[in-house]
């Protein structure tokens, strides 16, 4: 059984949110070890670091999504009305995403320029070619890089305004009702693996482009998995179909993962999958995004819904890590390549010090209260409990 819905925070999806963002930061300091490429300079392939990662990459990014819907769908209630809602997503994804497009992402493509035999500095080009909209190098400037997911949430968040600003109260409620019972029965662990599947195999496969104009794919899968998340909230049927299912869902998941090993065993790193296999090994990535998805649900639902005096702060610090990890991964990567560092210990390195270098950017942004928009967090701190006591 589950445990009660939530009335007001649901406590499992912010650990489950927090672990996502903890894996992705091992997830992009193990891509610069794999054969599938990356901008900034390793010590060489190591031949078996995509299969833990492969482990990871069909069903990251659609948690994250859903996430998203579900933590939007609980923002909805609290700020009371579509238009509250929409300002504050507005302000508290916009602001962030322009800082990081001009402050914090820049470095990124002109360290991957400078490794490519870029002559300028830093200021010639910020002010000549950062901004330039044309292609330097190897490079399409300007880049949005890894900030290329907050786009696509913003994206994501003014169509769902759009949809509850301007369809009818009918059409709403009929279209939650239909997609709750499909969502809610026998067929939600079936039809979401169909439906993963066919925007896969019918657009553009399991690469995403990143790109916000011709990503259809990605938008398919992400933004069905947004409103997934968004539906889920407060839908106690969803809930307890969860329930009866995602230890089902986790035995699916694995069995996906499996075949998928069994496909990179075969043909290693960038040797592509012969043409007779590749529908099913897209299936199989679909079996295994949906069941682990619906699984990792389960399991938060169930045993990860309570407190901890470290959540609050936790949970504040994601959004901040994800801005800054990746530029500081680059800074690190460029300062340890000459050190004959063998792959394990840059591996540890590079964790060891995005990590810390990202928890430091949080922590001094979080002290000063003009930067604190800038990064994702509201203007003022929220006074701490043991204030409050004291003041009662």
């Amino acid at each position: 059984m589950m445990k009660p819905a939530p009335s007001q925070r649901h406590y499992g999806m912010d650990w489950l949110r927090v672990g996502a963002f903890v894996l992705l930061i091992f997830y992009h300091v193990g891509f610069s070890f794999t054969p599938w490429g990356f901008q900034t300079p390793t010590r060489g392939v190591v031949s078996w670091a995509e299969i833990p990662l492969l482990g990871l990459s069909a069903w990251r990014l659609a948690l994250l999504f859903a996430i998203s819907g579900y933590a939007s769908a609980a923002l909805l209630k609290k700020d009371g009305n579509n238009r509250a809602f929409l300002k504050s997503r507005l302000l508290r994804l916009g602001i962030p995403l322009l800082f990081g497009l001009t402050v914090v992402v820049p470095p990124q493509p002109y360290m991957g320029l400078i490794n490519s035999g870029y002559a300028h500095g830093y200021g010639y080009f910020l002010f000549h070619d950062a901004f330039s909209f044309r292609k330097v190098g190897y490079e399409s400037l300007p880049a949005t890089m890894h900030l290329w997911f907050v786009i696509y949430l913003l994206v994501y968040t003014l169509v769902l305004c759009a949809g509850l600003m301007f369809l009818p109260d009918a059409w709403r409620t009929w279209l939650r009702g239909q997609a709750e019972k499909l969502l809610s029965g026998p067929l939600m662990l079936p039809l979401g693996i169909v439906l993963i599947f066919g925007v896969r195999l019918f657009y553009d496969g399991w690469t995403d482009i990143h790109s916000l104009f011709v990503d259809r794919a990605a938008h398919l899968h992400y933004f069905g998995m947004f409103l997934y998340g968004f539906l889920l909230r407060g839908s106690e049927p969803m809930r307890q179909a969860i329930a009866r299912q995602w230890k089902l869902a986790l035995v699916l998941g694995l069995l996906g993962y499996a075949w998928v090993i069994g496909d990179t065993l075969l043909w290693p790193g960038n040797t592509p999958t012969p043409a007779a296999w590749e529908q099913p090994l897209s299936f199989a990535k679909s079996v295994q995004c949906w069941g682990t998805v619906v699984a990792l649900f389960g399991i938060a639902d169930r045993y990860w819904n309570f407190d901890s005096k470290w959540r609050p702060m936790l949970v504040e610090a994601v959004f901040p890590i994800y801005i800054a990890h990746q530029t500081v991964m680059v800074f690190v990567s460029y300062a340890i390549r000459d050190m004959g560092l063998t792959a394990l210990p840059e591996f540890l390195t590079l964790c060891i010090t995005v990590a810390g270098g990202s928890w430091i950017f949080y922590l001094i942004g979080r002290e000063i209260g003009p930067l604190r928009p800038l990064i994702g967090l509201k203007r003022h701190r929220a006074p701490r409990k043991a204030a409050k006591v004291a003041v009662a």
